[in-house]
């Protein structure tokens, strides 16, 4: 099978090579993948920054957010039939420390990552623990179901703390993930969505997925334009995804007092940070990470299955798997929303 693969460190690195499929242990599955989402961490391994390209071992299959059919299955596993249509989950838990035991695996210390500490999903075919699949029903959109796994992270973030309903809430930054978030706070009920971002094209696509208003913030400062249009109080919720320095004094400066600071961002590096801004306004901060398993699972994929909301426009481009290092290369150029790979080679 062709696989997309991370064999050189430092930036760039990937290569698409023939491997053979890994033959599922009794609690696993075997899925022939049908499309696979390029995510912020892939990028972050791409360019050989972070925590997470230290971790991968080379050479390494990339990729996590996929949507494929089961075509074998473990011994031990009675809850999933070849043929299901599924999604990926991409935490591993242990489901043995303190944190699963406690329902809240989503932050289990112990947690492998398809696509980091095992072959990941840019292939045509990937094998993972039957323990992390989402069974989508027949006739879901592949497409649409791939994207369930970063959706679970703006649902997450937007039921997270006070909710959004009835108030003004700003997305800080709009990668796929941010203007998923733009989407999802409108739909649960956000009076008023601004989506801050410095390239046109992800302003022109939050607009698409619902904002009421784009801040440019190298064009406008972010917070006197927030200030304005609520006369002077804040947002009563900034949804942080940049991740730099820059993006995190914009996000504290735009909250209003005791408001909420959803923190979503994976920062490739140690950054300064404002204690004093924080105790000044003293707003709540929320470490958003991942999906609650299964909970935001269960709030999120009804959004998709019954077109309550349209992740369509964050589709940017459709790339065979035998050209999936264009995907990163469109991503890096800043022309790419979220490119799927096409892993469905027959």
């Amino acid at each position: 099978m062709q696989a997309l693969r991370k064999v050189a460190a430092g930036p760039g690195g990937l290569a698409v090579h023939q491997c053979e499929p890994r033959t599922p242990d009794d609690d696993e599955i075997m899925l022939k993948v049908q499309c696979a989402g390029v995510c912020g961490t892939d990028m972050q391994i791409y360019h050989g920054y972070g925590a997470f390209a230290q971790r991968v071992k080379l050479p390494t299959t990339l990729g996590h957010e996929m949507c494929g059919t089961v075509v074998q299955v473990g011994k031990n596993v009675k809850h999933i039939a070849e043929g299901a249509l599924v999604s990926l989950e991409s935490h591993i838990p242990c489901w043995h420390c303190r944190a699963c035991r406690t329902g809240r695996s989503h932050v289990c210390p112990n947690t492998r990552y398809p696509g980091i500490d095992i072959d990941g999903t840019f292939a045509e075919y990937v094998t993972v623990p039957a323990a992390i699949a989402w069974v989508n029903p027949a006739g879901t959109d592949p497409a649409m179901a791939a994207l369930l796994e970063p959706l679970g992270i703006a649902v997450h973030a937007a039921l997270e703390g006070s909710g959004v309903s009835g108030q003004t809430v700003v997305v800080n930054g709009c990668g796929p993930i941010g203007l998923m978030n733009v989407a999802v706070a409108r739909y649960f009920g956000a009076h008023r969505v601004i989506a801050v971002d410095p390239n046109p094209l992800r302003r022109a696509i939050a607009e698409q997925m619902g904002a009421d208003m784009v801040i440019d913030p190298l064009a406008h400062t972010p917070n006197d334009v927030v200030r304005k249009v609520t006369a002077g109080e804040g947002a009563d919720v900034v949804f942080e995804y940049t991740g730099n320095p820059q993006g995190a004094l914009n996000c504290f400066s735009m909250v209003g007092a005791l408001g909420d600071v959803r923190w979503c961002a994976t920062p490739g590096s140690p950054m300064e940070f404002d204690f004093g801004m924080w105790r000044k306004g003293r707003p709540t901060i929320y470490n958003i990470h991942g999906r609650r398993l299964w909970t935001t699972w269960e709030a999120a994929a009804p959004l998709v299955y019954g077109n309550k909301i349209d992740l369509a426009p964050i589709v940017s481009h459709r790339i065979p798997l035998e050209e999936g290092v264009r995907a990163f290369e469109l991503i890096v150029a800043g022309k790419a929303i979220k490119p799927l790979i096409m892993c469905a080679l027959s």
